[in-house]
């Protein structure tokens, strides 16, 4: 028998592909697509519109315009199945069909990832259920890079903790299932926070019910036992750092995010300052169903297949200017060295590398554009206060010296979210804001931005983002080892000096500690899993040490789980958990046979609640320094220089998120009074 592949984010993006082209042929003949909106970037991601035709799609509509025609008999919808809204779009797409046609028609629907009994009872309600053909379509974790997984669960923060739906955390689960039972159980699960413990005990649960529903054999056996590629599932639920979300991102990647939003791995640019990009050639490799962009608008990729955002991506902002330099002049000088050609086949070697140098002078036009478009943001009074302001209530200073900038930032008219994101953060961190002072900025927001707000702050309060010190929500954990309590806070107040977030010498041209993520703060997130994955590390920074001359980067590693920060991690909000996945000793030996001891041991690191780009970038920090291939001062010449650490990092999560995604959740889309004006 061949020895068992090891992880690889392309199998699932592969499988996904197959899924979708098996389901749609099945479906005899040309067929249009229906498609919910917010499936058209994940989908886009795997598959181009040019296999679909292929596949018999003659034409693509969006579920949510309502427009889709009569042309062809055969019509499939694919829409999320936990989404009852979208269930009555579709009951109302094929009644209108239905009336408008004279011809019958086939239709399908492909709910994604799953079927659900409210999508099914509301097809029934209305009539069309025994007019449809329904099949699953399982998509769950969709590869955005080779080593990031996501649900791509737009909602899923607001789902989660605005509307309590424990609907995101039952998909992550389902698809942590699909990994463990292709490449074993996880053999240690380690989290914190309460939505993190529900997802490791939907885990166990979904485990006795694949036991229970499978037959004996020794294959399905060999599926239950502790995987011997991978080391351990990391768990950490947003709610225990919404802190680090709230601050200004100062990556490359995050501040673009920031400025034009990233989304499927693209963004629309306005033409002004990119110009026109290259489309791709006709049919060749044209998005699925995406939103038609405005006329202004240009929509750029950014992903690891453009090797120069590839290479500034995680970097700091503050260093872009001379890293785009550097490469403007090293591919002038490529382009030049074609004077200095002598003999035909060194002639020729330059031409075959031409294609290469164009498109890379492409990617730093495009890139330099951008660049200079952030700087015109991050250059504004308005950006350089809000940031003072941030990185002081991160550092510990006294909330109430900061009031009088954000009064001036409410006075200014500063954009809505930036406002709240910066009260949230005062909130998160101090444990609530006092309470004359927080009704204070209330009556300001209301008469600023208008009386609709009302709906806003009740959102950001059942959020637990906006609270006052009198609310019992903002009560600190417990001083003492007590456990989790429920409604306690993160005490950021302890952990600023228990795990270092908070580095006062940062190298961003060559950093040696994440925090060079946000100029000095390390996220608290990040550090929880330094506390499991890089212990003697953390030990030597946060017992007085310098990030420079530490001693070590890891040791131990995930099958310690807390150990060591045990009495730290009490002061995080939510549950903590450390659990051992074990197996039949004979599957167990059966499993170590088949996988071979070569390979590197994979770390899953999963964000339930959705991740920051800058996050991400001190994730692979930390890959990186796992994998051997950072050139640190954290490891010394003396210690284990033979045998470096080999783990592999795969991060996954339920979306990515930024502070304006978190605000957007709450924010109240209505005025007040609109349709008094029109009426008049």
């Amino acid at each position: 028998m061949a020895p068992h592949v090891g992880f690889n984010t392309d199998q699932i993006k592969d499988k996904a592909r197959k899924d979708l082209l098996y389901l749609l042929e099945g479906v005899r003949g040309k067929k249009n697509l229906v498609l919910e909106r917010g499936l058209a970037g994940p989908i886009n991601l795997f598959v181009k519109f040019s296999t679909l035709q292929e596949y018999g799609v003659d034409k693509l509509f969006f579920l949510e315009n309502g427009n889709a025609d009569v042309s062809q008999r055969n019509v499939v919808f694919v829409a999320r199945g936990e989404s009852a809204r979208h269930a009555q779009s579709i009951a109302d797409h094929i009644k209108r069909m239905q009336r408008e046609s004279q011809t019958g028609h086939e239709f399908s629907i492909f709910w994604v990832p799953r079927k659900t009994l409210v999508s099914e009872k509301i097809l029934e309600e209305a009539g069309v259920l025994g007019d449809t053909t329904t099949s699953e379509f399982p998509l769950y974790f969709l590869p955005l890079e080779k080593d990031l997984l996501s649900l791509e669960l737009e909602d899923s923060f607001s789902d989660l903790y605005l509307h309590r739906d424990p609907t995101p955390t039952f998909v992550l689960a389902r698809a942590l299932m699909l990994i463990q039972q292709k490449h074993g159980l996880f053999p240690r699960i380690t989290g914190k926070g309460d939505n993190a413990k529900r997802l490791a005990d939907l885990l166990a649960r979904m485990r006795q019910e694949l036991i229970a529903g499978e037959d004996s054999n020794e294959t399905s056996k060999l599926g239950l036992t502790p995987s011997t590629t991978i080391e351990s599932l990391i768990v950490i639920d947003r709610e225990v750092d919404y802190a680090t979300p709230l601050l200004t991102q100062l990556t490359y990647e995050g501040l673009v995010d920031e400025v034009v939003r990233i989304q499927n791995n693209q963004a629309d640019v306005d033409s002004s300052i990119v110009g026109t990009v290259p489309q791709p050639a006709p049919g060749s490799s044209k998005t699925v169903g995406t939103a038609p962009v405005e006329a202004k608008k240009q929509r750029i990729t950014l992903d690891s297949s453009d090797k120069l955002y590839d290479q500034l991506r995680d970097t700091n902002f503050a260093i872009i200017k001379s890293l785009l330099n550097k490469v403007a002049r090293r591919l002038q000088n490529d382009i030049d060295a074609r004077h200095s050609t002598k003999t035909t086949a060194e002639l020729r070697e330059f031409v075959n590398k031409l294609p290469g140098y164009q498109a890379e002078q492409r990617s730093l036009k495009i890139h330099i554009a951008l660049a200079e478009e952030i700087f015109k943001h991050t250059r504004t009074d308005q950006f350089s206060r809000l940031l003072e302001v941030q990185q002081n209530l991160a550092a510990g200073a006294d909330p109430s010296s900061q009031h009088e900038a954000i009064e001036e930032l409410i006075s200014r008219d500063a954009p809505l979210s930036e406002v709240l994101r910066v009260l949230c953060l005062e909130s998160c961190i101090s444990g609530g804001i006092k309470h004359s002072h927080l009704e204070h900025f209330k009556k300001m927001i209301l008469q600023a931005y208008g009386y609709q707000h009302l709906l806003t702050l009740d959102a950001l309060e059942k959020l637990q983002l906006l609270l006052s010190r009198s609310s019992p929500m903002a009560a600190m954990i417990p001083m003492t080892g007590a456990g989790a309590v429920a409604g306690a806070k993160t005490n950021y107040t302890y952990l600023r000096k228990a795990l270092r977030l908070i580095v006062d010498e940062v190298n961003e041209h060559d950093p040696n500690d994440i925090a060079y993520v946000y100029s000095g703060y390390a996220p608290l997130s990040v550090r929880l899993v330094q506390s499991i994955l890089q212990k003697q590390y953390l030990t030597s920074i946060t017992r007085g040490g310098n990030a420079n001359n530490a001693a070590g980067v890891a040791t131990g590693g995930a099958s310690q789980g807390w150990r060591g920060f045990d009495e730290a991690v009490k002061h995080a909000r939510g549950a903590t958990f450390d659990e051992v996945q074990k197996g039949e000793d004979k599957a167990v030996k059966a499993r170590a046979l088949l996988t071979g001891s070569g390979e590197k041991k994979v770390v899953f690191i999963v964000f339930l609640g959705g991740i920051t780009f800058t996050e991400i970038a001190a994730l692979r920090f930390i890959a990186k320094q796992e994998e051997g291939m950072l050139s640190s001062p954290l490891s010394t010449s003396h210690a284990n220089n033979s045998t470096p650490a080999r783990k592999r990092i795969i991060i996954c999560t339920t979306s990515i998120i930024s502070g304006n995604r978190m605000m957007d959740a709450a924010i109240e889309k209505g005025s007040l009074g609109k349709n008094t004006a029109q009426a008049s």
